[in-house]
């Protein structure tokens, strides 16, 4: 059964071999992992581990809430649900979420996503806006059952992407 939990040294081995099952990218994008990050040495993980926790507590448009996706032993995936209305939630959405590729097609997605959405229920949030690439169909799919509603596609510095908006009071799964 997965569990959402907060960044944890603790799990630092998980973390690797889901780091390195994915190969580099920007595809992890639930991770808040940014190219200065150093995670090849306990230390720099360490280091941003601590960074992921202060943006939890920031004040304003600048907080985001890290969850890793874990099930048993292993990271499968991480969701981050960031506040406000920023430059970055207008680009990127609220919530960014990725799953390692062993464990896709497995629903963990759509969990994730949901237990991510009760958080922002939670938080007063009344709307949130989710990106995805528009050739994602699986995650057009979680969003999808989610109640997302297409807002637009647009082409992005990315590529093209598909914004949905998610009225977190009527989650469709």
């Amino acid at each position: 059964m997965p569990v959402l939990i907060t960044p944890s040294v603790d799990l630092y081995s998980a973390w690797v071999e889901a780091h390195i099952e994915w190969g580099p990218g920007l595809h992890e994008d639930g991770f808040g992992l940014l190219p200065s990050d150093d995670v090849g040495s306990l230390a720099g993980f360490e280091s941003w581990v601590a960074r992921l926790a202060a943006a939890s507590v920031e004040g304003g448009d600048g907080r985001c809430s890290y969850r890793w996706i874990v099930e048993g032993d292993r990271v499968v995936g991480g969701i981050a649900l960031r506040h406000g209305t920023s430059d970055l939630v207008q680009r990127v959405g609220h919530i960014g979420y990725g799953i390692r590729p062993s464990a896709r097609r497995l629903g963990l997605a759509t969990w994730a996503l949901g237990a991510i959405i009760a958080e922002a229920r939670t938080s007063g949030m009344g709307r949130v806006l989710v990106v995805c690439a528009a050739e994602n169909l699986g995650s057009v799919k979680t969003i999808e059952r989610h109640g997302g509603v297409l807002e637009s596609i647009q082409d992005t510095e990315l590529g093209t992407a598909r914004r949905y908006w998610i009225r977190v009071g009527e989650s469709g799964a």
